[in-house]
């Protein structure tokens, strides 16, 4: 069950431990300021202002992880053209620089107003140049953290993707088995044992009793290649095996719920009920 939380989550997870470890190691790095000051007897500014100088940089890094995310999706570094790739990710690192800097200058000007104060970053090609040095091995850093984190998820959930793939495979050819990677291992998983698919960005959640296996699809694609072996869209982000069906139940919204014999309650949505009416129909004379 906490495998199960942690692949339904895993987002959310990522998330803590990246906000934790900028936060903590921005307070870390504003106590730390404060303390080497004091060794002068007197500090030569107000005891508040190394937190908003960390925090507001901790604040710009996280508005700008979802970018890096996007950047690797759309552009991983191919080392078969690094010459490009290294053009693409130099450019990038000294954008997600100015943009750092905009973002935690602003926040500093905001709260140094508030106080009636004032805030002079000290706007030079030295004082960017300075801030560049940081913030590329922010950059590295950040890619270094995603990379790692993506490939302990696969390697702890494990990913599918069909056996055959060859050229000669037609691209629409009925999926029977999957092939499962995980933790170094592999092994074959039956298309008949998926209990219903969810969408999951890029990726389609392959559910199987408690266990989720990722697969790298779309949920359009994928119930329509299953679809000849009993898979049937319900809702915009899942499908659902109709063996699995135990019961639904109408909704006074117009939708309805579709109980599974696992014990997972799924939503049907409007939108879908009468192609699932006509579906199931084809199958059996009941709904």
């Amino acid at each position: 069950m906490t495998l199960m939380h942690f692949q339904r989550y895993q987002t959310w997870y990522g998330t803590l431990f990246l906000c934790s470890y900028i936060f903590i190691n921005n307070t870390i790095n504003a106590s730390s300021n404060i303390m080497e000051a004091q060794r002068d007897g007197v500090l030569p500014f107000m005891l508040w202002e190394p937190f908003i100088w960390e925090y507001s940089s901790a604040i710009g890094t996280l508005l700008l992880f979802p970018a890096l995310i996007w950047l690797l999706k759309v552009s991983p570094f191919d080392w078969q053209k690094i010459a490009r790739s290294l053009l693409i990710y130099s450019l990038s690192s000294i954008v997600f620089s100015l943009s750092h800097i905009g973002v935690m200058v602003a926040i500093r000007k905001l709260v140094y107003t508030v106080q009636d104060m004032h805030y002079d970053f000290g706007l030079s090609w030295f004082e960017l140049l300075y801030e560049y040095r940081k913030d590329l091995w922010g950059f590295l850093f950040l890619i270094v953290v995603i990379k790692t984190y993506q490939y302990i998820v696969s390697q702890l959930t494990g990913e599918a993707a069909p056996i055959s793939q060859g050229e000669d495979t037609p691209q629409n050819a009925n999926l029977d088995r999957l092939l499962v990677k995980k933790l170094g291992k592999e092994f074959i998983i039956r298309v008949a044992h998926i209990d219903w698919l969810e969408s999951s960005g890029n990726y389609v959640n392959l559910h199987i009793g408690e266990r989720i296996y990722p697969l790298r699809a779309t949920l359009t694609q994928l119930s329509e290649q299953l679809e000849q072996q009993g898979f049937c869209r319900i809702h915009r982000s899942h499908a659902i095996r109709l063996d699995t069906v135990e019961s639904i139940t109408p909704l006074p919204s117009g939708d309805s719920e579709v109980k599974l014999t696992t014990g997972k309650v799924l939503n049907l949505s409007r939108r879908y009920k009468e192609p699932f009416k006509t579906y199931l129909n084809s199958v059996t004379t009941h709904f």
